[in-house]
């Protein structure tokens, strides 16, 4: 799994709180792909690939991203032919924070690359009222 955020201090701190949250079970591969590569805001496709090939076990890699031309350059990572990332890397359509809860917990319990998708994206309906 890899967080994408356009903040580096965001990224570190959605995986933090969501490893946190697993309690005693040991978590799958996660990675971190925030800001720029000078520490600013914004997205860098280098820092996206070295994250999604450090997380690569063969089995595919969940990408959650938190908004705009984060989301616009995986797409374009996944466009390129052939695409530069790991076989089966797949985006999550998911809220930031509840979709990276959904993704590490799914995917520590052992649950593959679909099952990751499906929890994450179950996590739009979360209702707060």
């Amino acid at each position: 799994m890899v967080l994408v955020s356009h903040s580096a201090q965001v990224a570190s701190a959605v995986a933090e709180l969501s490893g946190a949250l697993l309690g005693s079970v040991d978590p799958a591969p996660l990675a971190v792909a925030g800001g720029t590569r000078d520490g600013g805001v914004g997205t860098s496709a280098e820092l996206v690939l070295a994250a999604a090939r450090l997380v690569d076990e063969g089995q595919g890699v969940a990408v959650l991203c938190d908004m705009g031309s984060a989301v616009l350059t995986l797409r374009s990572l996944l466009a390129e032919d052939p695409s530069p990332l790991p076989a089966g890397t797949r985006i999550v359509d998911a809220p930031f924070l509840e979709g990276a809860v959904a993704i590490t917990l799914t995917s520590a319990l052992g649950g593959d690359l679909d099952a990751v998708l499906a929890a994450a994206e179950d996590a739009r309906q979360y209702r707060k009222h």
